[in-house]
C-alpha cells in the first residue's frame, strides 16, 4: 500500500513541478508575446487606466486628461490645441501618437523604467509609475505672436535661442484641435476622415516637416560661402555682374525685380536681393565650397531630431553651372524648412556656429523632480567668426535701409533678410513669401532670438519685397514677444 502511495505521490509532485514550468513558461519567456497579441486588450486599458502626463509651456500645461468613465477610462485634453498641435502632436485611442506626444510616450504614458525608482521590482509586478510630464523651450509669449501672426494664412514659422538651439515657437498654420482624436467614438473617425480629406492639410507641420525653396533668404549661405572663399573681400567694392546674367551654358536669362543691380556692390545687392549678383557669385565659388557651406549650416542632414524628426533640407550636390547659380538664389532644387531657416540665422547671430535645435528642457517624474535633462548639444561651425561679424552688418543694413524695414524694433538691433520663392510649373504658383532674422535688445549682451517665417499665400506681385512686407510683421512680433519690448 505504502509503495502505491508513495508513487501517487511522486506522479502529483511531478504534475505540480509540470505545472509550475508552464506558469512559468507563460508568466515569464512568453509574456512579451501575449502581451503584444492584438487580441489583448489588458495592455491597452492599463494604458488608459490612469492620467497621461503633461506637456509644460512657461511651467504650465497645455495639455491634460478627461476620465470618460469608459473602459479606456482617460481621454486626451488639450489647452489651445491649434496653437500648440505643432509641438504636441495629437495622442489618439485609435490612431496612436505623434510629435512630442509620441516622442517622450514613455514618459507621459508612465512606461519608462526611469520613472521608478525600483525598475526590477516594477517588471516582477507589473506595475505602472505614475505618468511623467515634458517640459518645453518654448516661450509662450513668442508662440502667441507666431500664431497671432500668420492668422489662419497658411505658412509657418520657427524661433530659436542662437547661443543654445532652444526651440522658442514652433507655428504651423492653418492647424486643427488634437482633442478631436483623442476618443475611440464615431466622432473621432469622423473627425480622422475630415482632417486627411482636407486639402489645407492641416496636420502637415509645415516648420519642420514641410521644406520650400527658400528664395533670396538662401543668399545668407551664398554670402558666407562667397567671403570665406575669399571670393568677396570688400563688402562695398562693385562686382563683375551683368544684368540680366545669362546663366552659363544657356541662353536663359536672370533678371532682377530691384533697379540698379549691374555690378552692384555686394552690400547693395544684399539690401536689395539682386538675385543676377548672387548667381554669379555662386559659380564664382564653385559647387565644391557651396555644397560645403551649405552642409555646415545643416542642408542635406537626415537624422535631425527634436526630439521628433525633421525633414531634411536640401541643396543639390550635383549641378552644373546654370543649375548652380539658380541653387544659390535658392531655387532649383534647393529646398528648406522654416527650422532650418531660423538656424541660418542663428549661425550668424551666433559668431558663425549652429547650434543644434531642441525642444525638451528636460522630463519630470509627477512631483516636479527631474528624470532626465536637455543634455550636451554640440555646436558646428557654419563659417569663419570673421564672417559672421560682416554678415551681421549685410543682415542689420536689410532692416535698417533695405527690404527688410517693416521688422524694426525700437531698442533692439535687428538683422534679416527677405525672400521670395517662385515654384509651380513656368512659376506660375503664388510665389512663398520669406523672412528670416535676428534680435538683440540694446541692454542685452548678445542676440536672443532668430526667426524664420514662410507665408505660402502671401501676395504675388510684390516680387523680392513680399517677404518684407508679408513675412516680416510675423517675425517682428515674435521677436518682441521674446526680447519683452
Amino acid at each position: 500500500m505504502t509503495k502505491y502511495i508513495r508513487r501517487a505521490a511522486v506522479f502529483c509532485a511531478l504534475l505540480l513541478v509540470a505545472l509550475l514550468v508552464n506558469a512559468t513558461r507563460v508568466q515569464v519567456f512568453e509574456a512579451g508575446s501575449y502581451d503584444r497579441n492584438p487580441a489583448n486588450r489588458r495592455a491597452t486599458i492599463a494604458r488608459y487606466g490612469q492620467p497621461r502626463g503633461d506637456i509644460l509651456v512657461g511651467g504650465r500645461p497645455v495639455t491634460g486628461s478627461r476620465d470618460s468613465g469608459e473602459q479606456l477610462r482617460h481621454e486626451r485634453t488639450y489647452l489651445d490645441g491649434p496653437m500648440y498641435a505643432p509641438v504636441t502632436g495629437f495622442a489618439s485611442q485609435v490612431y496612436g501618437t505623434t510629435f512630442l506626444e509620441h516622442a517622450e510616450d514613455g514618459i507621459l504614458s508612465g512606461t519608462d523604467p526611469m520613472l521608478s525608482p525600483f525598475p526590477l521590482w516594477n517588471d516582477v509586478a507589473r506595475a505602472r509609475n505614475p505618468a511623467g510630464d515634458v517640459v518645453t523651450t518654448l516661450d509662450r509669449a513668442a508662440q502667441e505672436a507666431a500664431y497671432r501672426g500668420l492668422g489662419g494664412r497658411k505658412g509657418a514659422v520657427a524661433a530659436v535661442e542662437p547661443s543654445t538651439g532652444r526651440i522658442l515657437a514652433l507655428v504651423s498654420t492653418p492647424s486643427y484641435d488634437p482633442a478631436q482624436l483623442s476618443g475611440n467614438g464615431d466622432a473621432v473617425t469622423s473627425a480622422w476622415g475630415r482632417l486627411n480629406a482636407d486639402p489645407e492639410k492641416p496636420m502637415l507641420n509645415r516648420a519642420v516637416r514641410q521644406t520650400y525653396p527658400p528664395g533670396s533668404t538662401f543668399k545668407v549661405v551664398t554670402a558666407a560661402a562667397a567671403l570665406d572663399a575669399g571670393v568677396v573681400e570688400d563688402l562695398d567694392e562693385r562686382t563683375s555682374s551683368p544684368d540680366p546674367f545669362t546663366l552659363p551654358g544657356t541662353r536663359t536669362r536672370l533678371s532682377n525685380e530691384s533697379d540698379d543691380c549691374e555690378d552692384a556692390s555686394v552690400r547693395r545687392a544684399f539690401e536689395w536681393s539682386c538675385n543676377t549678383v548672387f548667381a554669379k557669385l555662386g559659380v564664382d565659388v564653385g559647387a565644391e565650397q557651396m555644397v560645403s557651406t551649405a552642409q555646415a549650416f545643416g542642408f542635406n542632414e537626415t537624422e535631425l531630431r527634436i526630439p521628433f524628426s525633421v525633414a531634411p533640407s536640401t541643396f543639390d550636390t550635383t549641378v552644373d553651372k546654370a543649375q548652380l547659380a539658380l541653387s544659390s538664389i535658392g531655387q532649383y532644387n534647393t529646398r528648406a524648412t522654416p527650422l532650418q531657416m531660423a538656424m541660418v540665422a542663428a549661425a550668424v547671430a551666433n559668431g558663425g556656429q549652429v547650434p543644434s535645435p531642441y525642444l525638451v528642457e528636460r522630463t519630470t517624474r509627477k512631483g516636479g523632480e527631474t528624470v532626465a535633462g536637455a543634455g550636451a548639444h554640440p555646436l558646428r561651425q557654419a563659417m569663419q567668426p570673421g564672417t559672421a561679424v560682416r554678415m551681421k552688418e549685410l543682415m542689420t543694413d536689410v532692416v535698417r535701409e533695405g527690404t527688410g524695414a517693416n521688422a524694426a524694433i525700437p531698442g533692439a538691433t535687428v538683422g534679416g533678410k527677405t525672400g521670395t520663392a517662385q515654384h509651380g510649373v513656368g512659376n506660375s504658383g503664388t510665389p512663398y513669401a520669406w523672412f528670416v532674422s535676428w534680435a538683440q535688445a540694446d541692454d542685452d549682451l548678445e542676440p536672443k532670438v532668430a526667426v524664420a517665417v514662410v507665408v505660402e499665400d502671401a501676395s504675388a506681385d510684390r516680387g523680392e519685397i513680399s517677404g518684407g512686407g508679408d513675412a516680416a510683421p510675423i517675425a517682428k512680433a515674435v521677436m518682441r514677444a521674446v526680447l519683452g519690448l
